[in-house]
């Protein structure tokens, strides 16, 4: 009878939260927009800043790893087969493994920044506070969309010049991996920009965490050639589960389906993500306007 009383009550919250987009969706649309012309407001270049700060990023990766550290020049990739291992060059197992973290970063780090950076929205108009997590994602997602388009361009030339087919049904598997990637981060930003909007100090140790997350992430390196214990810890963490799942869409030609234990403990971190989410948000939101 209690779990009962449990699932009822976050199935009511987070109906809640539905409803509050309810007739908002044109406006959601129109002010993602605008918040990439807002963040990018004054440059010469505009929204393109978008793209010049990860290529530089992953200019300075290949450097420093394919150039300056030769013995990283090819990651050797193991897919739970000895006789499944095959190479690739670093700086196209590198490259398919950042796109999705250029994201995640922004996601973490700005999706808890969100609602103090938007506070006019709170404390002087009448706009549900859930749509403004959902725009501010949505302008990051235009921007991982265009970077994807780049990344894809460059893998039908990898596969072209390596004598393989430009394209392969693997592929279609961006349109699993791209919109739970999407709602994951939404939901974690429902707990982490109202709590962040409640103390600095929580979205400063965000700020402060995020590059040793990175390292414990399988960006920079093949975590399915891990084994033991630190390969189980690995699949709890879900960065790399994107991580691996945007290799598996474009580089190992392998499903999601092939990864069940993967998959299951994603979907139960999903789900744990959601409802904190749900739980914090409901229980911080009507709180904001006087705190901001």
């Amino acid at each position: 009878m209690a779990q009962y009383a449990v699932v009822k009550g976050c199935v009511f919250l987070f109906t809640s939260i539905l409803k509050e987009h309810k007739g908002f969706g044109k406006q959601i649309f129109l002010l993602a927009k605008n918040e990439l012309i807002k963040t990018y407001k004054g440059a010469v270049i505009g929204p393109l800043w978008a793209v010049v700060k990860p290529a530089f990023t992953v200019f300075v990766y290949w450097f420093a790893f394919s150039i300056g550290i030769k013995a990283l020049r090819a990651v050797h990739v193991n897919l739970g087969d000895p006789k499944n291992l095959f190479t690739i060059n670093f700086f196209t197992f590198m490259f398919v493994g950042i796109i999705p973290w250029f994201f995640i970063q922004d996601s973490i780090v700005q999706g808890a920044k969100t609602l103090r950076t938007n506070r006019q929205f709170i404390t002087k108009v009448k706009f549900p506070v859930s749509t403004i997590l959902t725009y501010t994602g949505l302008s990051r997602l235009y921007v991982h969309l265009f970077l994807c388009i780049i990344m894809y361009a460059y893998i039908i030339f990898f596969r072209v010049s390596n004598g393989m087919a430009p394209f392969s049904w693997y592929d279609l598997q961006f349109f699993f991996y791209c919109p739970l990637l999407f709602f994951f981060f939404l939901a974690l930003s429902w707990s982490t920009a109202p709590m962040s909007a409640f103390s600095k100090d929580f979205e400063s140790l965000i700020v402060s965490v995020m590059s040793g997350v990175f390292w414990l992430s399988g960006i920079m390196y093949d975590s399915y050639g891990f084994t033991g214990g630190l390969k189980w810890a690995m699949l709890f963490n879900p960065i790399n589960f994107f991580a691996n799942g945007y290799r598996n869409c474009f580089l190992y030609g392998r499903g999601f389906w092939e990864y069940k234990t993967e998959l299951v403990v994603f979907a139960a971190e999903f789900l744990a993500v959601t409802l904190l989410g749900i739980f914090n948000y409901n229980r911080l939101r009507k709180k904001l306007p006087d705190v901001l």
